[in-house]
Formats: structure tokens, sequence, C-alpha cells
């Protein structure tokens, strides 16, 4: 069905914006409400979650070499069992694109394009997706070759401009509540750490299977070393008053002044997540295009983008505002995640390792 092969360093750069791209904006502001002055502690414990993920989606696919997940859940707990299984997946990383492309739409339309419907903005960005999709997981992979070391440079550029503005005493006195509030901080990021598991759509089609753990466990390494940067920055600029900001980056932006010279470089920001949201939604289109036809058994995905891209609007339509979102990606979202990214890849693990291995 896919033709395509990629690297393990292709599937490391995929997988970074796949987590960062809407996290680098909002989880800042999440972390503070629960860790305060510890936020820049808490991805050291989240990460935990996605090295897991990343073991788990391995260690399935050195036992079932080339099929996804959709497709080895059928080997190891039955054919039934297996696509129920796979119905809710598909239907939860559906549910996972519609509230990406709901971020991305209420951000650009929010800021800047007010006077532009957000349906528009959503629809166009995917389609332009959708165009990536058909193209093959190679297109999408040299596609975040490009535009992810870009968007890294500019991130680093945005860090650097805003030294002058940090207050090192905002993040004191470290632990002074213990390490439980990092603990609690780390709660929520293990949502997004463990989106790690979707390397089990991607390690089928790699050009050396043995180096998917490795570079796997590097892409997490520097989504770790990333948040805790963006983290740490915004907690310097703001201390306690990080919580209180939607969009903790994109305010701290503001407050780059080079010699009255180089101001307002909220547009590095917008470039940095728009050129990462591209690359996110389009491996969340992927995922779900992908997972539908081999559920379906079908012999090519192409044909499904276009309907599958229609329910994705269709959802970003049903999807309510930021606000209640936010409170989802803080409650609700924390128990949906540990099940389909932590316990049911587990317990597919545990199963399987008693299973005799399948010669696909």
């Amino acid at each position: 069905m896919e033709k395509g092969r990629i690297s393990a360093l292709q599937m490391a750069i995929l997988m970074y914006p796949t987590i960062l791209a809407t996290a680098i904006l909002t989880l800042p502001a999440t972390t503070a409400a629960y860790a305060d002055r510890d936020m820049w502690l808490s991805p050291f414990w989240g990460s935990l979650a996605g090295f897991l993920a990343v073991y788990n989606a391995y260690k399935l696919n050195t036992l079932y070499r080339k099929e996804t997940l959709i497709q080895y859940s059928q080997h190891i707990i039955g054919f039934i069992p297996g696509k129920v299984l796979g119905f809710f997946y598909i239907f939860y990383f559906l549910h996972n694109e519609s509230l990406v492309v709901k971020q991305y739409g209420d951000f650009v339309a929010g800021i800047f394009l007010p006077e532009t419907p957000m349906i528009v903005v959503n629809i166009a960005m995917v389609v332009v997706c959708g165009f990536a999709v058909r193209g093959g997981l190679e297109t999408v992979a040299r596609t975040a070759q490009i535009f992810i070391p870009v968007s890294f440079l500019l991130w680093i550029i945005v860090i650097i401009l805003l030294i002058p503005e940090l207050e090192l005493t905002n993040m004191l006195p470290i632990m002074e509540n213990g390490i439980m509030p990092s603990i609690k901080g780390a709660y929520i990021l293990q949502s997004w750490f463990s989106l790690f598991i979707m390397v089990a759509f991607l390690l089928p089609f790699l050009k050396n299977h043995k180096k998917g753990l490795k570079w796997g466990m590097y892409s997490v390494t520097g989504v770790l070393f990333t948040m805790v940067i963006t983290n740490l920055a915004t907690l310097l600029i703001f201390g306690n008053m990080t919580s209180n900001f939607l969009y903790p980056v994109m305010d701290a932006a503001r407050y780059v002044s080079l010699a009255d010279f180089l101001q307002h470089i909220e547009a590095l920001v917008m470039a940095i997540w728009v050129s990462g949201t591209f690359i996110k939604i389009t491996v969340f289109y992927y995922v779900v295009v992908l997972g539908t036809a081999h559920w379906l058994k079908l012999s090519d995905y192409r044909p499904i983008v276009l309907p599958i891209g229609f329910l994705i609007a269709v959802f970003t339509v049903w999807t309510p505002g930021m606000q209640v979102v936010s409170q989802y990606f803080a409650t609700t979202s924390i128990i949906y995640s540990v099940l389909f990214q932590t316990i049911l890849p587990l317990l597919l693990l545990i199963v399987a390792v008693f299973r005799v291995p399948s010669k696909s």
C-alpha cells in the first residue's frame, strides 16, 4: 500500500513537530498552573512516557515487522477484538486531528486573520495537508526535512533575543514545595510525550529498522530539550504570571526589543508554529488515512484521502472553542491519552511476547 521508504532520521524529524507544534504555545501556561516555578522540571518526568511509547512501538514492530498497530492488533488479540480496537484507534487519532486543526484555526483567525471565517482557515490547511498525504510518506518526510531545521533555527533566534529580558530570580526557590508540583505538571505533559506511539505507523516503512529505536529516543530527547528551554524562558520572563497567559510564548516574543530596531518578532513565532503545525496535521492525517485503509483492507489509501479530509473539517465545526479545548487537554484528555497511548500498547506488547511472533 505504501511504497515509500524513509530513514530513521526522517522519522525522528517527523515526530519532533508532531509532538511540539501545538504544545510549544499552550503547554507552558498549563504546566505552570500545576508546577508553578518548577514548570521547567516537568518535561523531565513527562518524557518518560515518550521513551516508553517508542520502546513499546519498536518492540511490537520487531515482532510484526511489516505491519502497523491497526494490523498486528488483530494477530495479537484476535480478529474481532482487533477490529474493534483498530476502529477506536482510528477514531482517537481522527478526534485528535480535529483538535489540532481547531487550535490552528483559532490561533491564526483569532490573532492574525480576525476578519476571516475560521472554517476557511481550517479547510485551507486540511486541503494543503491532503495534497501532502496523497504524495505519500516520502513526500511528507522530505517536506519536514526542509521545514523543521529552519523552524528550529528560528526558535533558537527567538530564545537568544529574549535573553536580555530573562530574570533568573523568577525560578527561585527551586522545589520550594518538594518534587510533587513538577510531577503534577508532568502528568499533563505525558499526554504529548506518549504521542510517540504514532511511530508504530512509521516503523514498518523504515529503510533500516535497527536504527528505529535509537532515532526514536533521539526525537524524544529533542522534544524534551525544547520543552525545558521554552518553559524556562517563559518562566524567567513572566514568573508566577505564566499560567495567566493563553499563549505565553507569543506574548514573550513581544518583549523583544533590540536597540529599538528589531521589535515585534511575533512573525517568527508564527512561522515556527505554522510550519510545525502543518507537519503535525499531515502526520495525523496520514495515520488516520493509512489506518483506515488497513482496517478496511484496501489496496490503496489515496482514494480515501478526500473523504477523511471532509470528516476532519466537519469535526472541527463540532469542536468547541479554545477555552473548552484547553480545559479538555488539562483534564479528560489525560485519561484518554494514557489509555490509548500507553496502557493499550503496553498490554498488546505483553500479550504479543507470549504468542508466536508473526512471520510478516
